[in-house]
């Protein structure tokens, strides 16, 4: 509680928690939607706003309000279960190549230089041409796995750094097990820089998505924010007048990504020591 308390003193972490909170609410109220998201004709066709349709219909006769909700729950789940992938993934390569050195460093490194040389974009692209279609599940792996080289090396440099540091030698000598070392001394150091980079990895996920849906690279049948974006592109929303259309899955779009920088970066400059130390002296 103390430390959401002090969270909630930067109106960067309030303001994008609160959006993450309403996308959230938005996720959840999917299982109280009266209407499947992937049936056709189950209400009336483009009608503007109202409060029988609070974003309006669709070309499609589908309610775009609970279309998108559902469009936030995937996605959102997409980014989550992706980046936890990867930052599991990550930590564990980023610990023992930094902790072991040595032949292990430069083989987990050479791996993960060579991913970084990959053009990601053009492998997904790849990818999801040889299996035709791109579904949540597959979005999850491809994206759980692209996802952690760089961030490796990140992980890797602070350990590195921690390992030359007088209380690992300390440590050592004294015969303090390797899981405890790494675990009571070295995870509150790298805890800050895992927290951002997987923030930030959820809105990679998330354009990523939007990007591929809109080449048609994805499951259009499965309700996401790059398939909405698609078929209201499809049927030139815009030309026929139909801006609720497109205006609701692009505001959601860009709230979440605002959403989750803000969130980022109070996150990292709260849990930095340096950033500690100061509000502690400012006291």
């Amino acid at each position: 509680m103390k430390t959401l308390r002090e969270l909630f003193k930067d109106r960067r972490f309030s303001f994008g928690a609160v959006v993450m909170c309403v996308l959230a609410v938005l996720a959840f109220i999917t299982l109280f939607s009266p209407y499947d998201p992937t049936e056709w004709h189950v209400v009336p066709r483009d009608m503007a706003p109202s409060w029988e349709h609070l974003l309006g219909t669709n070309s499609m006769g589908q309610d775009v309000f609970w279309r998108m909700t559902f469009a936030v729950r995937n996605s959102l789940l997409v980014a989550f279960l992706a980046s936890t992938i990867s930052r599991v993934i990550a930590v564990a390569v980023g610990l023992v190549a930094g902790y072991c050195g040595g032949i292990v460093d430069r083989v987990l490194m050479l791996i993960g230089d060579t991913s970084l040389v990959i053009p990601v974009f053009l492998i997904l692209v790849l990818i999801a041409m040889l299996v035709k279609r791109l579904d949540l599940v597959t979005m999850v792996l491809l994206f759980g796995l692209i996802g952690w080289p760089w961030d490796t090396r990140l992980i890797r440099s602070q350990i590195l750094s921690l390992r030359e540091r007088e209380f690992t030698y300390t440590a050592i000598l004294s015969r303090t097990p390797t899981r405890k070392l790494i675990f009571n001394e070295y995870f509150p150091f790298i805890i800050p820089l895992v927290l951002a980079t997987f923030i930030n990895h959820m809105a990679f996920v998330v354009g990523m998505e939007i990007t591929l849906a809109l080449i048609g690279l994805t499951d259009l049948t499965i309700p996401t924010l790059g398939a909405m974006l698609q078929w209201a592109i499809s049927y030139q929303a815009i030309l026929l007048g139909l801006w609720w259309w497109l205006f609701a899955p692009i505001g959601v779009a860009v709230s979440l990504f605002v959403a989750l920088y803000l969130v980022s970066v109070s996150i990292s400059v709260y849990l930095d020591p340096r950033a500690r130390i100061q509000r502690v002296g400012a006291r």
